[in-house]
């Protein structure tokens, strides 16, 4: 028995540039941070006592005989990518909720192949793990998602994410005084809106608007390079915010499935009880937002938003790891 424990994370900025239509040709960078809220993944191989071979348990339970029959598609591809010839069984439990903006649906795919490689008795890198885990998520699922999610996740922490083309992905650690990162942990409050939503129907409509959107992604990325300058510097970390607030802006210029009327109140309410600036987090419409708000703002800010869930994190930087593994067998 295996089981791995997957961060999810908070994408600051640069959300867009990650997609491989864009970066392939023009390059991409975000700049993220991974949270102490997790992806569980519970597997092992499957004694043959049973009807069927393979048992699936999340928010639904499948029991198949065939990898085509699993309903799950990261499960089917990952089985399909890993030439899974035993039976398994697999649980998996998350600290919040999926399709809510934390990167969850590729931290389950991070997580699954990092399970799937451990019950084969064999270690896979970070980096290999991101870049399969993008493959099975763009290439074998089809999905209209960015590259970011599996390369965070896997890797943990707080980084510059770069995107120069087919595999040329660069994780490059943001070298923070503790201070000030405690600093920027303090001043970062985050809420769930209480919906969630499918991401890749988002994603499509802003793939699709690329061309047309090339002078807001160049935008978005040059305010990662400016929130770096601002965290390596010693000056105003409220600066930090400001940015979040310029990126959401045009964020919202991506595509009009990015924000919705819930969403803006939300947002102006936040703005008006001390908020600096924030975003919604992933790719819009629903899930988890954040705001950068000073402390003496915080109350201030719970009580306006008190119809929400707030929900406290810190930063973490393990990445993907192997948290209990038992050789087994039948």
């Amino acid at each position: 028995m295996i089981i791995t424990r997957t961060p999810f994370r908070i994408s600051f900025f640069g959300g867009g540039t990650d997609f491989p239509a864009w970066y392939n040709h023009n390059g991409g960078s975000v700049l993220s941070t991974t949270i102490d809220k997790y992806c569980y993944i519970n597997c092992r191989y499957l004694p043959p006592f049973f009807s069927y071979k393979h048992r699936i348990v999340y928010s639904k339970y499948e029991h198949v005989n065939g990898i085509d029959e699993i309903i799950h598609p990261a499960v089917r591809e990952a089985f399909r990518f890993m030439n899974v010839t035993r039976g398994i069984e697999l649980h998996h439990d998350g600290d919040l909720p999926a399709r809510s903006g934390l990167g969850s649906s590729s931290a389950f795919t991070v997580g699954l192949l990092q399970s799937l490689y451990g019950l084969n008795g064999k270690i896979c890198s970070k980096k290999r793990l991101s870049l399969e885990a993008i493959h099975v998520e763009q290439n074998m699922i089809k999905e209209s998602v960015g590259s970011q999610d599996q390369v965070a996740v896997a890797f943990g922490g707080f980084n510059k994410i770069t995107f120069q083309g087919d595999q040329r992905i660069e994780v490059t650690p943001m070298t923070i005084g503790k201070e000030r990162l405690d600093f920027l942990q303090d001043h970062l409050m985050m809420f769930f809106t209480g919906t969630t939503r499918f991401a890749t129907d988002i994603e499509k409509e802003k793939i699709s608007n690329l061309p047309q959107k090339s002078d807001i992604l160049k935008g978005l990325s040059n305010l990662t390079e400016s929130a770096i300058d601002v965290l390596n510097g010693d000056g105003d970390l409220l600066d930090f915010g400001r940015l979040l607030h310029e990126g959401w802006t045009l964020k919202k210029s991506l595509s009009d499935q990015v924000s919705n009327p819930f969403i803006d109140d939300i947002y102006e309410t936040a703005i008006k009880n001390g908020a600096i600036g924030g975003k919604l987090l992933g790719a819009g419409a629903g899930g988890f937002i954040l705001f950068f708000v000073e402390n003496g703002d915080k109350k201030r800010l719970r009580a306006a938003l008190s119809h929400l869930l707030h929900v406290p994190f810190r930063f973490e930087n393990l990445g993907s790891q192997v948290i209990y593994y038992r050789e087994t067998g039948v």
